[in-house]
């Protein structure tokens, strides 16, 4: 550019030669703040350089391994009316001691001797049970001496006709042999009448061989009587037999539906016996729930109900009871961007509200007061929190957890991950990347084992 100014520039060396300038240069603290800059640069640098142990972090509470180890709230089956409390809160019960005792409500069951009753009830439709069971086989023995008597009766009218046609045969061939006397009746009165015409024979034998006629002649009309009669009796013996098998028919048939009936009111009976023995096992369990028992050995925390004579419905709480054995864990919830890293198996650290902890997430060997956790289950669905649940257990490798600690005490998670420099870290989280994708060693070592 051309010096076409009349401004004349400031000559910066010129500046050393006022005395100011010369006092402010000199002072040491300027040198002091120097030398500061440049540590904390290069400390600034080194630190960047320095290793950083990637986690994932969580929050949670002390649970218990195990569902049926955990607090529980033990409820009413029936309802009732609190009569008395065995138990304050505090207390500790075993598993079948009695906590409170309610009274009945319902209209249904105030008699006292409801179940003798219905057992005599029950009694009473098994002897009525019993005795269509009897009428059944009576008629079942009826039915077979029918069938008995019409075999008997069907022989007997099986045996007339036999009888029948035998009379039948018989009187046919009476009735041929007198029409053979005729013929040869006819033929000799012939013969002597011709006699007797030619001077032959006399009038006596002419009339005693009239006579012969005569009678032959009217013996054919009593055999044709006889043989109309026999066949008669032959037709009445048949009718006889439809006679008896309609007759016992029906007999039979009157019989089979008593025993039908019979059988219908038995097996209505045995309905209700079932039901009345139904009705019986439910008053006997119902008796025994009027007690409230314990479910397990426990501490009873709670009365969720107070007073005498208050009314509880089905299902009701009444007490919250926590085990008194029961195996230690912690539920910790992560974000989701972190669940593809964590492996069941995987190591973590873990610390508690109200104990001492010193904890550096990054250097892990340099944390204090932090115990030793592993992974037992991951839930596949997300929480109400937006945050998956993951349960941990201690770490038997490692020193056993605090046994002070109760359920429900807030909880604080690390799990370990891989190992990265500091300003890799810093440059991860400023752009939100997830953390490395890493396998722990207990996976491997379980695969070697296979």
């Amino acid at each position: 550019m051309l010096n076409i100014s009349t401004n004349k520039k400031t000559d910066v060396n010129a500046l050393g030669g006022y005395s100011t300038v010369k006092t402010l240069a000199d002072r040491p603290h300027y040198k002091i703040l120097n030398r500061i800059i440049w540590a904390a640069s290069i400390i600034g640098v080194v630190v960047l350089l320095l290793p950083w142990t990637q986690n994932i972090s969580g929050a949670g509470s002390v649970t218990t391994l195990k569902p049926d180890q955990r607090p529980q709230t033990i409820h009413t089956v029936i309802g009732g009316r609190i009569e008395k409390w065995f138990v304050q809160e505090g207390d500790f019960v075993k598993k079948g001691d009695t906590i409170l005792f309610i009274s009945e409500i319902k209209e249904d069951y105030f008699d006292p001797n409801l179940v003798q009753n219905t057992k005599q009830q029950v009694e009473a439709k098994q002897s009525s049970l019993q005795s269509y069971g009897g009428k059944v086989g009576a008629l079942n023995a009826q039915i077979g001496a029918i069938d008995r008597e019409k075999n008997l009766k069907l022989q007997q009218a099986t045996n007339k006709i036999r009888q029948g046609l035998l009379k039948v045969k018989s009187d046919s061939i009476d009735l041929e042999a007198v029409k053979t006397q005729i013929k040869i009746a006819t033929t000799q009165f012939e013969r002597s009448s011709q006699l007797y015409k030619e001077g032959l024979k006399p009038l006596s034998d002419l009339e005693e061989k009239r006579l012969k006629l005569q009678d032959a002649q009217a013996k054919i009309i009593t055999q044709e009587n006889k043989l109309l009669t026999a066949r008669n009796e032959l037709i009445n013996a048949r009718v006889e037999i439809n006679r008896i098998t309609a007759e016992y028919a029906e007999k039979t048939s009157k019989t089979n539906s008593d025993k039908f009936t019979a059988l219908s009111n038995q097996f209505d009976t045995e309905a209700q016996v079932n039901k009345l023995e139904n009705q019986y096992a439910n008053y006997n369990i119902r008796n025994g729930l009027y007690y409230i028992k314990a479910p397990q050995d426990g501490y009873v925390n709670r009365a969720l109900q107070s007073g005498i004579g208050e009314t509880v419905k089905e299902g009701t709480p009444i007490v919250s009871i926590m085990p008194s054995t029961y195996d230690i864990a912690v539920e910790t919830y992560v974000n989701p961007i972190d669940l593809p890293l964590l492996k069941k198996g995987e190591k973590v650290r873990v610390w508690f509200d109200g104990w001492p902890t010193i904890v550096f997430s990054g250097w892990p060997d340099m944390s204090y007061g932090t115990f030793g956790g592993e992974i037992v289950a991951i839930e596949n669905f997300i929480s109400a929190n937006g945050k998956f649940r993951v349960l941990i257990r201690p770490d038997k490798t490692e020193a056993p957890w605090p046994k002070q600690l109760s359920i429900g005490t807030g909880v604080q998670t690390i799990a370990l991950l891989d190992t990265v420099p500091v300003w890799f870290e810093i440059w991860r989280s400023l752009n939100g990347f997830p953390p490395n994708y890493y396998k722990p060693n207990t996976v491997k070592n379980e695969k070697e084992k296979k």
